[in-house]
């Protein structure tokens, strides 16, 4: 029969893995964007039900092979960050920078290509003012591009941090490792919705 001691230390266990990862008002930063995506995408999803042939028509001149590589681009991004804070609770805190600045490579990657596929469409001679379907497409990647630039950005300044020593605790690490891979993490679940919509759907 178990022991009062070891009871404790499972409820212990139980409520740790059931703790919000990182930090609440990095939480409710994300919360923020994920409503802003959610209007943005709302509007394309109802401009799309009254221009179909238009979308239909805009979806074919896109690249769906730079998008699919983007998408494996910011899913490995988002597997060395996750990784990166699973090595950092088990103390291995170097994890943690090799893992984030591995991530913020893959979302230099993910720019590169995505600035490629402007580059081609501009030269065809697409921009914000063609058609609704163009404005929505360059408006939504590049604010999507954009929050891809605000995570690298957090992922580098927390991994610089952590090499510099300047979390004082395993606490501290922990709150600042799972806030910035959450905020990487949103970013990529938006992509996942971005690229079927705007890629692969008719």
């Amino acid at each position: 029969m178990p022991s009062a001691e070891s009871a404790l230390v499972e409820v212990h266990e139980l409520e740790q893995s059931r703790h919000l990862p990182g930090d609440l008002a990095m939480w409710c930063f994300i919360l923020a964007e994920l409503l802003a995506f959610l209007l943005l995408l709302g509007s394309m999803a109802f401009a799309r039900g009254h221009w179909s042939e238009m979308f239909s028509a805009g979806i074919a001149t896109l690249h769906p092979e730079a998008g699919l590589v983007n998408t494996l681009i910011l899913l490995t991004g988002s597997y060395f960050a996750a990784n990166a804070v699973k090595r950092a609770a088990a103390g291995d805190h170097g994890a943690l920078s090799r893992g984030f600045v591995l991530a913020a490579i893959c979302g230099l990657a993910y720019v590169a290509i995505k600035v490629s596929e402007y580059a081609i469409l501009f030269g065809a001679g697409y921009n914000l003012r063609t058609d609704t379907f163009y404005f929505f497409y360059f408006f939504t990647t590049f604010f999507h591009m954009a929050h891809v630039l605000i995570g690298m950005a957090i992922l580098l300044v927390v991994a610089q941090r952590c090499r510099a020593g300047h979390y004082a605790d395993q606490e501290k690490v922990r709150m600042a490792g799972e806030s910035a891979a959450s905020y990487w993490h949103m970013v990529d679940l938006v992509w996942l919705v971005l690229f079927p919509l705007l890629y692969v759907l008719p």
